[in-house]
């Protein structure tokens, strides 16, 4: 008769409770191999979670979830936290409609505490909720788990800071998967940690510190000796600095020892942090040796691995990426900037051939923006690679470094828009709107592959703040050319000529409005630019026309569809005018086609708005 398996006997963490720790490291081993299946099916983050393997089930098998709090840092991380906690049978429909979320949604578990999309926020989150739950006087453990880059963002040190300053009792596990604070591990780091976190030394400190209480300065010189012997065999020295009792490095694959460390630690109400040290990739060879191809992945087959495709569809992110190494070639002034989004923005190539002027600032996206500022002041052209959702952790920078001070420095916004499968955290919705406003920028919106280059280039040649945003994925294959041609700002231009209806594109939805156009003997302008508008282009539209429609995937607040009625007001124009965008909401995760459909930015939708606008 065969054994049920342990991951089958698991469907929340009460069921893991009642586990033996014997029992503990085949039941890792098992939901390693369900991980690996599941999204080999269905495609998603994929070595992130290889890696936290044995801490997910180390933490659940020791806190007391959901009453105890877990903040997973980053996101996508907790794809074994949702197996365990009752979505193993829906995990091979994540990132669909139909299926979970793929980063910690408080709406979709009690067991997600914090909604988690963007790095670097658990620290702050968990202080807070440590903090309310001691003005409530419960005795809840308050745990933030940051890893994969977090810990290279300025919010997480500011948090600790606070946290330092406060003594809460609130757990930090720095899951560190790239070694990046310190590669002391082995036998002896284990050994040490073991041994610092026992009741024990603990207590002996303890009494210790009343031994030596009426002897300062014998007092004075065991503290300082204790630093310094603990400051050359602990790397821990910084958070001890802060007020944050360190832990570690241990052996994040050892759940044996995360388990006896973690019963320790969990007794302590002071603030503290467990240095954990894991594989990202960990038990699927090829993620162990690639874990940046394998961090997200598509469907793909385990034996077989990720395989390179035959032919690769044109992206705008590509077409960013060959842009930059021509523009670079050309102009020694230019310096590419990403806040630790090579791969995703497109900056592969341009490292490897201009390295000097190639800068990733790690998950830091407000630094990112003042270093630009920085390099601006002094003749360079730096060229920020930013998603739109990363954007927006930015704002005052480029407010107050670029903006105000008319500083040269271009912001290309890739995943701007609709993105899908990755929800709401990451959708590029409102960067129109929230950088409209700002004066002095110059925000360009192409329609398709060749119009990208053109912008950016256009905008590159600007002597002043810009930003060029595109969607991700490809468009509808109109290829550029390699030439390096600017046009004039803010031209308009008429892409389809027709009677009464005119509407206005703002980037990718317009090919759909192009569609749609076929059937509504309708004009259709490609705006290209959201600020400056085209304003001769668009007052003589307004005389022209019986009916205005804007198209354009951001929000409809604050967008170009507002910037057209901004104008047409204060011109006096009275034709109609709908403003056709991205809804007022926060769209959940499905299909980028799916998304812009419920949106009403497909062609047939939009045929059908317009007919009942004219229609009355």
């Amino acid at each position: 008769m065969t054994e049920t398996p342990l991951l089958n006997r698991v469907a929340t963490p009460q069921d893991l409770r009642q586990l033996s720790l014997e029992q503990l490291e085949p039941l890792c081993t098992e939901l390693r191999n369900f991980l690996i299946d599941s999204v080999s099916f269905c495609g998603g983050h994929f070595a992130a979670g290889l890696g936290v393997i044995e801490l997910t089930v180390a933490l659940h098998y020791v806190f007391d979830t959901p009453s105890d709090l877990l903040i997973w840092d980053v996101g996508h991380q907790c794809y074994p936290h949702k197996i365990l906690t009752g979505r193993r049978e829906q995990i091979n429909k994540i990132r669909t409609r139909a299926g979970p979320a793929p980063f910690p949604k408080r709406q979709e578990s009690p067991y997600d505490t914090f909604g988690v999309g963007h790095s670097s926020t658990s620290i702050s989150a968990a202080i807070g909720m440590a903090t309310a739950q001691s003005l409530l006087n419960k005795q809840t453990k308050v745990v933030a788990i940051i890893g994969d880059g977090g810990m290279t963002a300025g919010m997480a040190y500011e948090a600790l800071n606070h946290l330092g300053a406060l003594g809460s009792d609130v757990l930090i596990i720095l899951n560190d998967n790239k070694m990046s604070i310190s590669p002391n591990v082995g036998a002896m780091s284990n050994y040490l940690t073991q041994i610092i976190s026992s009741p024990i030394y603990t207590n002996l400190m303890h009494s210790g510190k009343k031994l030596l209480e009426p002897m300062p300065p014998v007092k004075q010189f065991a503290k300082r000796t204790k630093e310094h012997i603990k400051g050359m065999i602990v790397p821990g020295t910084f958070f001890e600095e802060l007020g944050i009792s360190y832990y570690g490095p241990v052996d994040g694959h050892n759940i044996h020892l995360l388990v006896s460390t973690l019963k320790n630690i969990k007794k302590m109400k002071k603030p503290r942090l467990l240095h954990t040290i894991t594989q990202k990739g960990k038990g699927y060879e090829p993620a162990e040796k690639d874990p940046v191809k394998y961090h997200a992945v598509s469907r793909f087959d385990p034996s077989e691995g990720l395989q390179k495709s035959a032919s690769r569809a044109l992206t705008y992110t590509t077409v960013f990426s060959q842009w930059i190494c021509d523009m670079a070639a050309k102009d020694n002034r230019l310096i590419a900037i990403t806040p630790a989004m090579k791969e995703g923005s497109g900056l592969i190539e341009f490292q490897k051939r201009f390295p000097d002027r190639y800068f990733d600032v790690g998950i830091a996206e407000q630094h990112a923006l003042t270093f630009a500022a920085g390099l601006a002041c002094q003749g360079m052209k730096p060229v920020v690679a930013i998603y739109s959702t990363f954007l927006q952790r930015a704002y005052d920078q480029f407010i107050h470094d670029i903006a105000i001070q008319n500083l040269p420095v271009l912001l290309a916004i890739d995943r701007a828009g609709v993105v899908g499968p990755d929800g709401q955290t990451h959708a590029g919705s409102f960067d129109l709107s929230f950088l409209r406003c700002i004066p002095n920028i110059v925000i360009a919106t192409p329609i398709d592959e060749a119009m990208t280059r053109t912008m950016l280039t256009t905008t590159y040649l600007y002597n002043g703040p810009a930003a060029v945003r595109y969607p991700r994925g490809t468009g509808p294959g109109l290829l550029p050319d390699k030439h390096l041609r600017p046009i004039e700002i803010p031209k308009a231009r008429i892409i389809r000529s027709g009677k009464k209806i005119a509407i206005l594109g703002f980037g990718s939805p317009t090919y759909a409005a192009l569609a749609a156009a076929d059937n509504l003997a309708a004009t259709v302008v490609d705006m290209r630019f959201v600020k400056p508008l085209d304003q001769t282009l668009l007052a003589q539209i307004a005389k022209d026309y019986q009916y205005l429609v804007t198209v354009e995937d951001n929000v409809c607040s604050g967008g170009g569809g507002s910037a057209v009625a901004e104008y047409l007001n204060q011109i006096g124009a009275t034709c109609p005018l709908l403003n056709l965008g991205l809804p007022d909401r926060f769209q959940d995760h499905h299909s980028r086609a799916a998304l812009l459909a419920e949106a009403g930015l497909d062609a047939d939708t939009i045929e059908q708005r317009i007919k009942e606008f004219i229609s009355g």
